[in-house]
């Protein structure tokens, strides 16, 4: 029986060149039945209700690092890589919502879990939602972190991605540009560790994941499966997020909590992991 832990003060971690040694060095990986192998860490309060966090588009689940020790303190944390990132294995094929939502679903079952709650943030918003939907008996709470109900842009937005051919410079004015926020952000020792991983993802990978999860495809016609209770946070300051996107979730999956962090952009629990761990916390232990 999972396990409702006692309320402890959120406390975001600090971003040290030891805390991310010590995240990475957790991390084990799995080889699915479907053959893929994936790797995540299980953390946090192992007596805890399991809550899977999943990463956007060429991160890794060290992404999550700023939030851990405070959502940590509650759950039991199955933090993962998705399929072509991070320590993950990288497939020719297929890399559709569907095909990571199905890993998903697989890794749960091996580590013998029936029901979680799901979070993702952008790319891994979508993979929550598509969990969410396929699967309603195992999704306990979701929330759905800078996501959209439409896809996210045109191919216009990713015009550099095509062009893109291995092996991949982590320290290009390519990669140095696709990481800027996150360099703004957060320290060195952090974001060059996301441009070296986002490197090891072949060229043909980015494209892939962007052409078959990202870019037109529909999303609206599944929403309406969502039967779990939903938390949409968003940041005003986000500019992948069209307000079409917004309205298409909203719609999607009416009667959603909505937080909106006015300061705060598209990766916001890097920019005020305080603020959004706390908010997260309060919607998953709500009665």
């Amino acid at each position: 029986m999972d396990v409702v832990m006692p309320c402890i003060a959120a406390v975001p971690a600090a971003i040290t060149s030891e805390a991310v040694e010590h995240f990475d060095s957790r991390k084990v990986a799995v080889v699915l039945s479907n053959g893929q192998k994936i790797a995540y860490l299980d953390s946090g309060a192992r007596q805890g209700r399991p809550l899977v966090l999943i990463h956007g588009y060429t991160d890794s689940a060290r992404d999550w690092l700023p939030v851990e020790s405070a959502l940590g303190t509650r759950f039991r944390l199955i933090i993962v890589d998705l399929r072509g990132h991070g320590a993950s294995g990288k497939p020719e094929c297929c890399y559709t919502r569907f095909d990571f939502a199905f890993d998903i679903k697989l890794l749960l079952d091996s580590l013998h879990i029936g029901a979680a709650d799901v979070a993702g943030h952008s790319l891994g918003s979508l993979v929550a939602q598509t969990f969410a939907e396929l699967w309603p008996g195992a999704t306990r709470r979701l929330i759905l972190i800078s996501s959209t109900g439409t896809a996210f842009g045109t191919r216009g937005w990713l015009a550099d991605v095509e062009r893109l051919s291995d092996p991949i410079d982590p320290n290009s004015p390519f990669m140095r540009s696709w990481w800027t926020q996150s360099m703004a952000i957060n320290p060195e020792v952090f974001s060059s560790r996301q441009r070296r991983d986002a490197a090891a993802i072949p060229a043909p990978v980015w494209r892939a994941i962007a052409e078959q999860s990202l870019v037109g495809v529909d999303l609206a016609s599944m929403l309406h499966h969502v039967r779990a209770p939903t938390l949409l946070i968003w940041g005003a300051r986000d500019d992948l997020v069209t307000k079409k996107g917004r309205e298409a979730l909203l719609a999607g999956i009416p009667g959603s909590r909505v937080e909106i962090f006015n300061s705060l952009g598209h990766d916001l629990f890097w920019e005020d992991p305080a603020a959004v761990s706390s908010v997260m916390i309060d919607f998953l232990t709500a009665t």
